[in-house]
């Protein structure tokens, strides 16, 4: 079921965007048709995953365009509206890449917009199946089992979180297609329980079998030999390796390097951004203190206390078994850096 989802989707005057908010319980879109509307989907993770994120963005031009035909807007309003929408979620790379790539043929009309968008789109899945089958024979090569994986993930990288099919979860996902998967461990995931929610579900649609465990778990089931490889997605890579990802998952990844256990980024080439020479450079986005302080509207934190809630962590490169991309696999923390393979 989830090889045909589409968390964005062109309707020819909008889009249609599935929202992450209310699943598993509803299943239900979000019809975008102005800028305002699109910037808050983004920010409240109505669409989320870097690449859904970057093939939003490309439409969001388009949406800008088309919003500023109904309402008069002169060429700098317009571009001021997609500035807007470039800046909804700053960590994560593929939007900014996604409105660029577009803006660039802003200046021949809404066709062309439209026509980069969807090329946008397009790419992302083409490049999701080359990287699930580079991520799937390295893993198996490296791993050198003959017996099924068991295969730890954090917040969700399946079709919802990309133009369709997925990162991390892509690669899972052609595990199980060859018959090499046993069991995914999923991290439940902050802050919106993204893991529990949707890459439960997709796994669900698949037929994979899994548990959903805390985040604070993770290390435990990795150091107790419970997990053969942890596979991950990406927001933003830096060019020596560094990876801003989820807040959650550089524990995982501590911890795999502690149990000798490969540690799996998966990304298409639009996450890395070789502009960016590490971590440190990385915008790490600071989230509602509420979403740390209260459960379900209800304070759970005296009043007196201050919420620090990160969206994000950012992985050093040295702690980075592979990335993954749709070129094929990089060694990272033996030296394969981002920044030397993929200019």
């Amino acid at each position: 079921m989830s090889q045909e989802l589409r968390a964005v989707e062109w309707t020819g005057t909008g889009l249609a965007l599935i929202d992450q908010t209310v699943l598993p319980h509803r299943a239900e879109t979000v019809d975008v048709q102005d800028v305002d509307t699109l910037v808050d989907a983004i920010r409240r993770l109505v669409v989320r995953g870097a690449p859904a994120i970057g093939a939003a963005g490309a439409y969001g031009v388009a949406i800008a365009l088309l919003q500023g035909e109904r309402e008069g807007w002169t060429p700098d309003e317009v571009r001021a509206a997609v500035a807007r929408v470039r800046a909804a979620r700053p960590t994560a790379v593929n939007l900014m890449v996604g409105v660029d790539r577009v803006m660039a043929r802003f200046g021949e009309g809404l066709d062309a917009v439209l026509e980069e968008a969807a090329a946008v789109q397009r790419e992302d899945v083409e490049a999701n199946r080359a990287m699930a089958a580079f991520g799937a024979d390295w893993l198996l090569k490296r791993v050198g089992e003959d017996r099924p994986l068991r295969i730890l993930t954090h917040c969700n990288t399946g079709a919802l979180a990309t133009a369709g099919w997925g990162t991390a979860l892509g690669v899972i996902r052609e595990l199980h297609a060859r018959g090499r998967l046993e069991v995914v461990y999923v991290d439940e995931t902050r802050p919106l329980l993204q893991g529990a929610r949707l890459t439960a579900w997709e796994l669900v649609q698949e037929g994979i079998a899994h548990y959903v465990q805390a985040d604070g778990a993770a290390a435990g089931t990795v150091l107790r030999g419970q997990v053969d490889a942890a596979v991950v997605g990406a927001d933003r890579i830096a060019a020596n390796g560094d990876t801003a990802n989820k807040v959650g998952t550089v524990g995982v990844a501590l911890a795999c390097a502690d149990a000798g256990v490969p540690f799996l980024v998966a990304a298409p080439t639009t996450t890395v951004d070789l502009a960016t020479p590490s971590g440190d450079g990385i915008h790490i986005e600071l989230r509602d203190e509420a979403e740390v302080l209260e459960w379900a509207g209800t304070r759970t934190a005296p009043a007196a206390s201050r919420g620090h809630n990160p969206a994000f962590d950012v992985t050093p490169g040295r702690l980075v078994t592979g990335l993954v991309t749709e070129r094929g696999v990089l060694e990272v923390s033996a030296g394969e850096l981002p920044g030397e393979h993929l200019r």
